[in-house]
């Protein structure tokens, strides 16, 4: 019989502990739940497909070193999403981010999208890579992640003033790139 049938570990490892199984389940279920939401915040910060896969696996892998603090009344979602966000900053800073033009967003699970909305789709994209790092960052977290201006600073290790400065910049700098779209309440002029 072999190993794989008895299930009996192989000679020499050793056998993880309950708790150790049910981290590993937690992390695995929390992984499968927020990867796809972690990976479109990614793609919008970063405008590369693979750029945006390797935050997320880095994120994800730094969330999982720190999962046992995380599991015992931590946010594990709110941590991994400000790793990915001081990941980016730092490939920034250090500008080993590669200019390449956006590929396509990640799926959505909403597949109501018509082809009228594609050219929107490309002019946004295109306008949020010419936007500053920061100020393309307040923009993702605010108006696709869905965060409060506080959890932004929060995030982003700011001021809510800050953060309110940046949005403002932004919007009227994307409304200068885009004029065609009303920002103010999503409807085509």
């Amino acid at each position: 019989m072999t190993q794989a049938m008895t299930g009996a570990a192989p000679a020499g490892a050793t056998a993880r502990s309950p708790v150790v199984e049910q981290m590993t389940s937690d992390f695995d279920a929390f992984f499968r739940g927020r990867a796809p939401a972690l990976l479109r915040t990614a793609y919008l910060l970063t405008g590369d497909k693979h750029l945006a896969e390797d935050l997320v696996q880095d994120a994800l892998a730094r969330t999982f070193r720190a999962w046992r603090r995380l599991s015992d009344g931590g946010n594990p979602e709110a941590y991994a999403r400000r790793v990915m966000y001081h990941l980016q900053v730092s490939m920034w800073r250090r500008r080993r981010v590669v200019e390449t033009m956006p590929g396509e967003l990640p799926e959505h699970r909403d597949h109501s999208d018509h082809a009228h909305n594609a050219v929107e789709r490309l002019t946004l994209r295109r306008a949020l890579q010419a936007l500053p790092a920061r100020q393309r960052a307040v923009i993702v977290l605010r108006y696709f992640e869905d965060h409060s201006e506080a959890e932004i600073a929060e995030l982003l290790n700011c001021r809510v003033g800050t953060v309110k400065s940046h949005t403002a910049r932004a919007l009227s700098k994307l409304r200068q790139l885009m004029p065609e779209i009303n920002l103010s309440d999503g409807v085509t002029r």
